[in-house]
């Protein structure tokens, strides 16, 4: 059984309002990010321990060209994405999403 990302609720509504902001933006750019969390995810997936521990079992991988955070928690079955971060926002309005 290989491991999965699985992106918590909350995850999957930052991460498609992020994607309709930059689309809205600049066309095509809501694509670019789109493609920018997917090769962060896979390297997650590639690699779990790659982000920076930032609180508990809860690590932190920056997505290229944007400034977005991918906040995971990763186990032998899955890599869960707690948090699509907004690197402007305050840092730890996503503590207690499991």
């Amino acid at each position: 059984m290989s491991r999965h990302v699985v992106f918590q609720a909350l995850a999957d509504l930052e991460l498609n309002a992020a994607a309709q902001y930059y689309e809205r933006e600049s066309r095509g750019l809501g694509t670019a990010f789109l493609t920018a969390v997917q090769r962060c995810s896979d390297s997650i997936l590639d690699h779990p321990n790659i982000g920076v521990l930032v609180r508990g079992d809860v690590r932190r991988r920056l997505v290229s060209r944007f400034p977005y955070a991918l906040l995971y928690r990763a186990t032998s079955q899955q890599v869960r994405i707690l948090a699509v971060m907004n690197l402007r926002r305050r840092p730890f309005y996503w503590v207690g999403r499991q």
